[in-house]
């Protein structure tokens, strides 16, 4: 008899490749049913990554939303299925034991049956203990193999580290390939060296389509003996995010296995509910991008939903890379050619780094050094001479795993310049157990800790966000970004906006007609935040203010934390450009001291 292959539909995915956002609680309930009726899909993958974040930041409760979703496709005998990422949990830095447990129990209580655990390294230290929390929570551990394609990044590396990972109890294994770049026989022979050894361990393959790999390396898999296939439905299927389950299940089929039908109708209603929450506001936060295949992804090696904030970031620096070419003389660069460039000073850097799976957040990491040495080549500088960043010198340094590869000597030696030191201790221990300060907060605001303790989960995972949810500063801010994007496409729209454009500012001719001006550059896209603490007014910024070097200037809200902006010379503000609350893209110029 022929040999099953399964389906999971990954609908949070689909959303988080596409867009900022996902679909509420009551949009999600909508659907689940219709995907029921479809009948092809042994799995969904219902929450996690980004997703209870997310929906903290418009102002809706993702614990809803997590339950919303679970109960119907849970009585229909679906499995559910959320991301992880093992240290991190389900944020972007890493998070103590007591919250990292109490988020299997709480999600395993909200109907979600299968953790799919990846560490940003692959550094089996940060996904094994999670294992041993999950199955302590009633979950089916699921632990992954981020895949990329280097020197390193073998199959012999990947059959080891995934024989690591079933001996310490993991249930499943996925491979998550979240750029897409696995080559397709590689991947085969990964699943087959796995099987032989653990023919009972369920396989699942997780690829996106951006490179164009997605559809071979899904039949090279399904050959080699994986059981599950993560796929997706029209209008957010292609592009940067993943393959049709139609073409997939045509192709398996063909190939001679046993794949469940479609009913077409459910799919039709499917793809028309989900254009639906496209058009109800999802819509004007969708990269228009992503919907675009590109073989550059198979050099540089990024996720495809990268894409459309390093363009952001692109389109932000380029006037001021053109302004310091300009003032020493070089030529202008377009804005193709800056992404060509940044596309090779990614492979240039990456190696040197070691070699960290270009997965978040460590692909914005290497990403961010690779924008930091063009714009310090701009200005006449030597590579990694913008390099502060706290977060990216901590995975150099060892504060977040070992990285597989080595660091290359000239970056130890700009690191024992600067007075830093590698770590090769216990990363855990970096980051002790502190929910009793939010169960304390929970009880001092007389706010419910919820089902299953699952509103305290939420403010130890996700503390600003929560708050700004329970203030209802989150949904106002929402609001008025919505209204603005809104405002921007005249009309309803379908699947894409416009691109939202950096503020328009004289920052260029400022640093003309001032050489001896430093400007200070926002660290990442989001809100500027200037009077963060509202009694703290010295906080707010005026022409004629001294600063210190390092001294904070501003902060900028962004969709995962705030990061501060620091002077990097010490001096008086001479000039501010955006207003509180004003939009800005990483690197732009908000200020200048003298």
């Amino acid at each position: 008899m022929a040999r099953e292959i399964k389906f999971s539909l990954v609908y949070r995915d689909m959303w988080q490749s596409s867009g900022k956002y996902t679909a509420r609680a009551d949009q999600l309930a909508e659907i689940a049913p219709v995907i029921i009726d479809m009948g092809c899909f042994d799995r969904v993958e219902t929450n996690g990554g980004a997703f209870e974040q997310v929906q903290l930041l418009y102002g809706q409760n993702p614990n809803k939303a997590v339950r919303a979703f679970t109960a119907p496709l849970h009585k229909a005998g679906i499995q559910t299925h959320m991301l992880d990422r093992g240290l991190n949990a389900l944020r972007m830095y890493p998070c103590p034991v007591d919250v990292r447990k109490l988020m299997y129990k709480v999600k395993h209580a909200q109907g979600v049956d299968i953790t799919r655990i990846f560490d940003g390294l692959n550094d089996a230290n940060n996904i094994i203990p999670s294992i041993k929390y999950a199955i302590e929570g009633g979950m089916i551990p699921q632990a992954s193999l981020c895949i990329t394609y280097s020197p390193i990044h073998t199959v012999e590396y990947y059959t080891s580290l995934a024989e690591k990972l079933i001996e310490a109890g993991a249930q499943e294994i996925a491979l998550k390939d979240m750029a897409g770049i696995g080559r397709p026989w590689s991947l085969g022979q990964i699943v087959a060296g796995i099987k032989k050894r653990h023919p009972e361990t369920v396989i699942q393959y997780h690829g996106h389509s951006g490179p164009g790999f997605s559809v071979a390396s899904m039949l090279e898999v399904a050959k080699a003996g994986c059981d599950v296939l993560d796929v997706a439905i029209e209008p957010l299927s292609w592009g940067k995010i993943h393959p049709d389950v139609i073409t997939i299940r045509a192709m398996l089929k063909d190939a001679g296995f046993q794949v469940k039908d479609i009913n077409m109708k459910a799919y039709m209603e499917a793809r028309a509910l989900t254009q639906k929450f496209i058009d109800d506001f999802l819509g004007y936060f969708i990269e228009p991008t992503n919907h675009h295949l590109t073989s550059l992804l198979v050099g540089c090696g990024l996720p495809g939903g990268m894409m459309g904030s390093m363009m952001a970031d692109l389109k932000g620096v380029h006037p001021a890379v053109n302004m310091y070419l300009r003032n020493n003389g070089k030529p202008e660069v377009a804005l193709d050619d800056l992404v060509v460039k940044l596309f090779e000073e990614v492979e240039y850097v990456w190696p040197k780094v070691g070699y960290p799976p270009l997965v978040t957040p460590f692909s914005q990491y290497v990403k961010n050094i690779a924008l930091m040495n063009i714009m310090a080549e701009a200005q006449g500088k030597p590579r990694y001479s913008l390099l502060t960043d706290k977060s990216i010198w901590g995975m150099i340094l060892g504060r977040s795993g070992v990285l597989p590869g080595p660091v290359a000597p000239e970056i130890k030696e700009l690191a024992k310049q600067q007075g830093m030191e590698f770590f090769e201790g216990d990363v855990q221990a970096l980051y002790p157990d502190d929910m009793d300060q939010y169960r304390k907060e929970m009880a001092d605001n007389g706010w419910e800790l919820g089902e299953d303790d699952e509103e305290l989960f939420e403010l130890a995972m996700h503390p600003t966000q929560y708050r700004d949810y329970k203030s209802g500063a989150a949904e106002a801010r929402f609001t008025k970004d919505l209204e603005a994007a809104k405002e921007k496409a005249g009309a309803p729209i379908i699947v894409k906006r416009p691109v939202v454009e950096v503020p328009k500012n004289d920052a260029g001719k400022f640093q003309e007609e001032h050489p001896k001006a430093h400007a200070v550059q926002a660290e990442a896209d989001g809100q500027v935040i200037w009077e963060y603490d509202v009694v703290d007014k010295s906080m707010a910024p005026r022409v004629g203010k001294a600063v210190k070097a390092g001294s904070i200037i501003c902060h900028i809200q962004t969709p995962y934390a705030l990061e501060t902006v620091k002077a990097a010379y010490s001096g008086k503000i001479v000039a501010v450009y955006p207003a509180q609350g004003d939009k800005v893209a990483k690197n732009e110029i908000i200020a200048f001291v003298e």
